[in-house]
This record gives C-alpha cells, structure tokens and sequence, in this order.
C-alpha cells in the first residue's frame, strides 16, 4: 500500500505578526527571576519572625522593585496577547524591534515607580523603629540595582535567545528555498526521449508503446508531487525508480536489466525526495549509454546500523570512461546531503568487486 501524506493544520489563535512578537517577548515567572526573588522573600520572612527590623526593612527595600518591575512586563505581555486577539487593534502591535524597546521602556517605568515606593516604604519603616539605615541615595540605588540585576538580566537574555530564535527560523527558511531549488534542479529530463521513443514505437510495436505510456504515466503519477514535497518514504522513491528503469528498460530493449529490492519493514522510512532517483539517473546515463553490451543496474536498501544504506550499482562503462561523479546531479545531492543532514549523512562513488560502479547513500534512520 503506498503511503499517503497528510496535510493541513489548524488555523493559528492570532495574526501572525503577534504570533512572531509574542514568541520573542520574555515570560517572566518563577523560572527567570522567582528563585531570586524568593530567598529575598524567604530571607524578609525570617528578619521578621527574628524581629530584625532594619534587615526586614533592607530585604523588603530590595525585593519590591523587581516585583511591581515583573508585574510591569506580566501586563505588558497580556495587554499585547489581548490586542493580538482583537483584528482592529491587531493593526496596532509595535514590531518586533519596537515591541523589545517598549519592553524596556515598561521596564524602566516599572522599576522606577516600585523603587520610588520601596524608597518610601524604606525611610517611613526606618523612622517609625528610629532605624539607623541606609541614607536616601543609597537606597534607592539599591533598589535600582536590585530590580535592574534580577529583571534586567533575564530581559537581555530573553532578548538575545530571541534574536538567535529568529535567525534560525530565517535560517530554515533559506534552507526551505535552497532545498526547492536543489529539488528543480534535479527534475527528470528525460521526458522528451520518452515520448519520442513511444511514438516511434507506435508505428513498430503498439504493445511496447503502450506498456512505455503505462509506465511514463505511472512514473509522472509518482513524481509530480514528490517536485512540491519537502519529504517522501523509501517505498515511493524505490517504486519511482522502478518505475523509471522499466522505461529505460523498453527504450534499451534486451541492453538493460535491473533489479529492484528493499525490506518491507523499512517503507515507511523517511528520506528526500527525487534524491536516488539522481543516483538511478547517473547509472543509466554514464553506465548504460556509454556502453554497448548488457548492463544490470541494481538498487538495493537496508538497515546498517543507525543508517539507512542505499546502494545503485551497475556493470557499465565505470567510473574511468566517464566523468562521473563531478556533474550537477551529484553535486546538488551533496548539497541537498550537507543541507538537511549536515555530518549525519554521506554520499561514496567508487568501483566496488567485479568492476561494478558502485553509488552508496548513507541516511539517517531517525533524524
């Protein structure tokens, strides 16, 4: 049964653009600045219960300025969440760039108006306990530095684990296009050859022209859709290639034989499409025209390990009579290789027992 692609999604909860800008701003809590600002809380709980009241006074001095700073930016991130909700006030999201300069700026206001009230806080706790503390300078620079080092911080790295984000989504994106363009690039090109043949063979042997339209149109049915897919199974690129040198097959008559083979269990396995057909292609294309007896062409799929290992080997003309092996094709398969797999994946030619050209693709079977 051939694998059929599922396709689609659900429909995102609000325009895009706040999607992007929402997916960069930070969300404060208990995993970015909470572990410090519970011991400044747990430590103010136990200058109270010890009596201690300019150290209460000092931790409560610290700890209000990154609390009302991280309610500050908790409202800043709902108003947005709510507006990306509403299309007409959707219109009105900053970008990306002005959505972390605000985020600063209801930073900067928060921090200063809850430094203002610790301050306050601070000098009226002191005077009601005739504290000797801190004067007012050096309290509210305390404050600021309390509120800037535990919000500040995490909204700098928020900001730049934001920006790397982005660059590995325009990254992947490039690698979209390049992807699509390798995939153009290695589209059959014999189609013109083909039809040519079945029309000659019309006129000279009408069973023979219409098992070649049978397999042609069986071929097209497979590999138009692999030309707009980002991915495909083994079982589908093997059945394209089968179906592709059984036209070969007929163009070359009794010249060409092949053979076809690959565990049922591995079908499923995912792998680029169009990418052993540039294999199959190169096997007929320097193995088979070039030469002038019998060729066997022979592709063959296993498991070897963590990879999936396939292998085109023919007995034509080799590598030595051809320049094999530097043409677009297997140039763009490296590409395409180095693209999506990087280290993970390889490509060999050489000449393996009995002269045989051998083509060994190394996949791997979980990505």
């Amino acid at each position: 049964m051939r694998p059929t692609q599922i396709g689609g999604g659900a429909a995102p909860a609000m325009p895009e653009r706040a999607q992007a800008l929402l997916a960069g701003l930070p969300r404060f809590g208990a995993a970015q600045a909470g572990l410090s600002l519970l011991a400044l809380a747990v430590l103010a709980g136990l200058a109270w219960l010890r009596g201690e009241n300019l150290w209460l006074a000092t931790f409560i001095l610290l700890l209000l300025p990154p609390l009302i700073g991280n309610a500050g930016l908790q409202g800043w991130r709902l108003l947005l969440q709510w507006s990306a909700r509403h299309p007409r006030l959707a219109r009105l999201l900053p970008r990306r760039r002005n959505g972390w300069r605000l985020s600063w700026l209801v930073l900067a206001v928060a921090l200063a108006a809850g430094s203002y009230l610790a301050l306050r806080a601070y000098l009226a706790w002191n005077a009601r306990h005739e504290l000797l503390g801190l004067t007012d300078e050096q309290a509210l620079a305390c404050a600021l530095a309390s509120g800037a080092l535990l919000l500040g911080i995490p909204l700098w790295q928020a900001q730049n684990q934001a920006g790397t984000l982005r660059l590995a989504h325009l990254k992947q994106a490039a690698l979209s296009a390049e992807l699509k363009a390798l995939q153009a690039q290695v589209e059959p090109h014999f189609l013109y050859n083909t039809l040519a043949n079945t029309r000659y063979l019309a006129r000279h042997d009408p069973q023979k022209a219409v098992q070649m339209l049978d397999h042609l149109i069986a071929y097209l049915h497979s590999a138009l859709p692999d030309m707009r897919s980002h991915a495909s199974t083994l079982a589908r690129e093997c059945e394209l290639a089968e179906h592709y040198l059984a036209l070969m097959a007929i163009r070359f008559g009794e010249r060409l034989s092949f053979k076809v083979t690959y565990p049922s269990t591995l079908g499923a396995t995912a792998m680029p499409p169009l990418l052993l057909m540039s294999l199959v292609e190169n096997a007929i294309r320097h193995g088979v025209e070039p030469q002038p007896g019998a060729v066997h062409v022979e592709v063959a799929a296993l498991a070897a390990g963590p990879h999936l290992q396939i292998m085109v080997c023919d007995n034509g003309a080799g590598l030595e009579a051809t320049a094999m092996g530097s043409g677009v094709g297997l140039r763009n398969l490296r590409e395409r290789l180095a693209a999506r797999y990087g280290d993970n994946a390889r490509f060999d030619l050489r000449i393996g027992s009995h002269g045989r050209t051998e083509a060994e693709l190394l996949l791997p079977l979980k990505e």
